[in-house]
């Protein structure tokens, strides 16, 4: 049993790490201010190859996979979740579906672009009553001679704001219960698509979270993902992957609130010496380091897993509720070891903390994993 990257990894691993390091650590308090990510920073990241970490060669990515893209999301995340996200979404929730599902007329007309990073990707499926349960969604793709019409509303759609393609989810056959959704590709400059309200969030600001509007949106036929009636599959399969990634995400804020808590513990003076020798910090710092090394055997478990063509449903949900929970506590620590500054915006604590809470919801939240994983061991 090896638990080490292969060469391959542990160079991507070291080059993106030397990357967030110098230039994604530097503008993200900045980033959380203004609430967006600077598309001088997107050059960079389609400069690195990260929009294409899993776009197979033939499309102009790298060819990699699950683990390779959980490595880039871990290591941009420890220094700002939000732009994390953004990598995350594209990958997991727009590049996999169309790998998995798409025709190959479709692949070689998306997937080159969403490589270079000339198209950011998004998928569109929750609705304002629709949430967990997928399957209530009520936006409408109607068949008709010219394609299909669309018209609804869509919201929570993570990258909304700089996304050229998304993966939507519709309803095409309202009367059938078990095959009621669609998939299709749309890209958001279609006549009829607009963007409705950008969110005004508590955490991972710069990450654009947006409202879709379809007023008679006309599609081609070709923009079908998969089967028709087949959409909840697509969904939930992607949503599989995405899980990995938002994992991954989790881990990243964890690890930076385990480096953050333990560099100011180890300067900061209360009774003649740093806190770092006191027990009750210790204990704080030490169920971090715990946390951090437990979630990342999970989400790396699943990430092999998926990589490996074995079934990771499960897996994919233990590693999401596992890291998402950790990152939560290790937030909460990492403030608490702060104290006072830990609540001010001159110390990234408190950001963090801000951060953590949506691991714990999108992508699936906790209680929905909970009831995946004890579906699975019934």
């Amino acid at each position: 049993m090896d638990f080490s990257l292969d060469e391959d990894h542990r160079m991507l691993q070291a080059s993106v790490r030397e990357f967030a390091e110098k230039e994604i650590a530097r503008g993200a308090a900045d980033r959380d201010r203004e609430e967006t990510i600077p598309p001088a920073l997107l050059g960079q990241l389609a400069g690195l190859g990260l929009f294409g970490i899993t776009i197979p060669e033939t499309y102009g990515g790298a060819g990699m996979g699950c683990v390779a893209s959980s490595i880039v999301v871990e290591e941009i995340s420890k220094y700002c979740a939000g732009t994390g996200v953004l990598l995350s979404a594209h990958t997991s929730l727009c590049v996999d579906p169309i790998l998995t599902f798409g025709t190959e007329e479709q692949k070689q007309k998306y997937l080159p672009k969403l490589a270079s990073g000339e198209m950011i990707g998004c998928l569109s499926l929750t609705e304002p009553g629709s949430g967990s349960d997928a399957g209530a969604a009520t936006c409408r793709a109607e068949a008709t001679a010219d394609g299909w019409r669309i018209n609804g509303t869509k919201i929570f759609v993570t990258n909304g704001k700089e996304a050229g393609v998304m993966v939507l989810i519709a309803v095409t056959d309202p009367d059938e219960p078990k095959h009621r959704l669609s998939a299709f590709i749309v890209e958001t400059d279609t006549p009829g698509v607009r963007i409705g309200k950008l969110e005004k969030k508590l955490g991972i600001r710069c990450s654009s979270t947006a409202e879709f509007v379809f007023e008679d949106c006309l599609i081609p036929r070709e923009a079908l993902l998969g089967e028709r009636g087949r959409g909840l599959r697509v969904a939930l399969t992607t949503l599989d992957g995405g899980r990995i990634g938002i994992a991954a995400q989790a881990l990243g804020i964890a690890q930076a609130c385990l480096r953050e808590a333990s560099a100011y513990a180890r300067t900061r003076v209360q009774f003649g010496r740093p806190i770092a020798t006191f027990q009750a910090i210790q204990h704080k710092i030490a169920d971090i380091a715990v946390g951090v090394e437990a979630a990342r055997a999970l989400t790396y478990r699943a990430a092999w897993c998926k990589d490996s063509g074995r079934s990771y449903v499960r897996e994919a949900a233990m590693a999401k509720l596992f890291a998402s929970e950790t990152c939560s506590r290790a937030a909460n620590h990492c403030v608490q070891v702060f104290g006072g500054y830990g609540y001010c915006t001159d110390y990234p604590a408190e950001r963090f903390l801000r951060d953590a809470k949506i691991t714990e919801i999108y992508e699936g939240t906790s209680e929905i994993h909970r009831l995946v994983i004890g579906r699975t061991l019934r």
